[in-house]
């Protein structure tokens, strides 16, 4: 199958003729070819993008609200494919495609829906005038997302993006590019006005920064890896452009002594290796106090033997492939750095017995066993770095005072957790955390009215709920005098 892009309501062939082809995970083989647009086609998305604001933004707030709605009505007939798509292009199990992907991405539509249509000015009175406060669109937004969370993410950006009257361009992941394929030919048989959304795929270097750097973008909302973001930040800053930058994170799971010990196992592994562990919020460092280690490490080793690996598509599977050859070399030479520092595995070393999960079909896929390191200094790098993989760390602590140092201790700030049955001491310590969020005695429990993002190497900006509504528009004052 070749991908097209979808520019001013039709989908177009690209002008260059160089392709990459779309690689299934679980299997190493190709199934799609995506293309690799050029700055001209870019040129023409912006352009339609240009021309149809004006109209876009000058409907009113119920209009839009009607429109996102019948896109989520639309998503919602294609549950399935969605979740069919979302799995074999990312290699993650149909359960939790279903469970989130698709689920998700229906919701952000209609939640941003309900927000846009009761989404009002301001009125602030002083004793001889009035001060009305509107919300007017920005323009031209970029919207880049990452290959972990495909339609999700794009959802999450292009219904608040639109919803508050602005056009789009949208560049997906060109590793995971099928669910957005699916989100344009949706919006295409609803009938939206062309160039409200507009879709450009290619790779980073080629569409992807020339889309951020162009001169007819007023926005851009960057969801990514930490490096990439810079570059991102980069590009849009000469242009004083708007910028939200959701990155990377490193993300610490608390344990106190005194948590329920069988429920903080589960979520603790929940959260290391949900999506195979490559998910930015997810909690790759694990500081368990002192006195219940032991107990506790051996009941958590216990929980990740147990995951079942294989088959995306089976409803079973538990943990599926990596998305890509060169992520998990990546990945793997990340624990080769642990084992040179001296870390202990206590599950994960040995491929054997992930290998008797495995057909044959599979045998080319980009697997990895979950895998749990002890003994690293919390210093070490697989302690600090982010890995994105199904990779944890476990560290001791002692006191409170300790375990919010070392969740301190990277660059990164995006999320975290802790774990207690002293709710007093769980929000103590959650607030002592340099991070954009924190969960106590749960993880990724998301309320949709919530700010999302993080601090340092995290990112810039906070995106979900008002605050989506607030980037995605100009605020404009007006003081009459009476």
């Amino acid at each position: 199958m070749d991908l097209m892009n979808y520019i001013d309501g039709n989908f177009q062939a690209h002008s260059g003729g160089e392709w990459l082809d779309v690689i299934e995970p679980a299997t190493g083989r190709q199934f799609a070819r995506v293309p690799l647009s050029s700055s001209s086609d870019v040129d023409s998305a912006v352009l339609a993008a240009r021309r149809a604001q004006s109209a876009w933004g000058g409907l009113s707030h119920s209009k839009r609200a009607d429109w996102l709605d019948m896109i989520a009505d639309e998503l919602e007939s294609r549950y399935e494919d969605i979740a069919s798509l979302e799995s074999r292009d990312t290699g993650k199990p149909i359960s939790l495609a279903r469970a989130v992907d698709a689920n998700r991405s229906v919701a952000n539509f209609r939640f941003f829906a309900d927000m846009i249509r009761n989404h009002h000015g301001e009125v602030f009175e002083m004793a001889d005038a009035d001060n009305f406060v509107t919300y007017n669109a920005v323009g031209v937004g970029a919207l880049v997302t990452p290959w972990n969370l495909p339609l999700y993410l794009l959802s999450w950006k292009v219904a608040p993006a639109i919803g508050m009257g602005n056009t789009v361009v949208c560049k997906p992941s060109e590793m995971t590019p099928m669910t957005a394929n699916l989100l344009m030919e949706v919006i295409d048989k609803i009938g939206l006005p062309p160039g409200v959304v507009n879709l450009v795929h290619g790779d980073g270097h080629g569409a992807g920064s020339c889309l951020v750097s162009h001169r007819g973008v007023d926005l851009v909302s960057f969801t990514g890896g930490t490096t990439t973001g810079a570059k991102v930040a980069a590009s849009a800053s000469p242009h004083f452009k708007k910028l939200s930058l959701e990155l990377g994170g490193k993300n610490s799971s608390i344990v106190f002594a005194d948590c329920d010990l069988k429920k903080t196992i589960e979520g603790v592994g929940r959260a290391a290796f949900l999506n195979q562990g490559q998910i930015c919020l997810c909690g790759s460092r694990i500081l368990v106090q002192d006195s219940i280690y032991d107990e506790f490490v051996e009941g958590f080793v216990d929980s990740v033997e147990s995951l079942k690996i294989g088959d995306p598509s089976e409803e079973s599977t538990q943990l599926g492939a990596l998305i890509s050859s060169d992520h998990l070399q990546k990945v793997k030479e990340y624990v080769s750095i642990a084992r040179d520092d001296g870390g202990h595995f206590l599950t994960g070393e040995d491929d054997s017995r992930l290998r008797s999960f495995l057909s044959e079909d599979l045998e080319g896929g980009y697997w990895m066993a979950p895998t749990v390191i002890g003994g690293l200094s919390p210093d070490s790098r697989c302690s600090t770095e982010e890995i994105f993989g199904p990779v944890v760390t476990v560290h001791r602590f002692k006191t409170e005072e300790e375990a919010v140092e070392i969740a301190n201790n990277t660059r990164y700030g995006l999320a975290g957790s802790v774990w207690t049955s002293d709710l007093e001491r769980g929000r103590r310590v959650a607030e002592g955390i340099r991070t954009g969020m924190v969960w106590v005695n749960t993880w990724l429990h998301r309320d949709l009215r919530t700010p999302f993002g993080g601090v340092g190497d995290s990112g810039v900006g906070r995106e979900g709920g008002k605050w989506s509504l607030d980037f995605f528009s100009e605020t404009l004052n007006v003081c009459v005098k009476r």
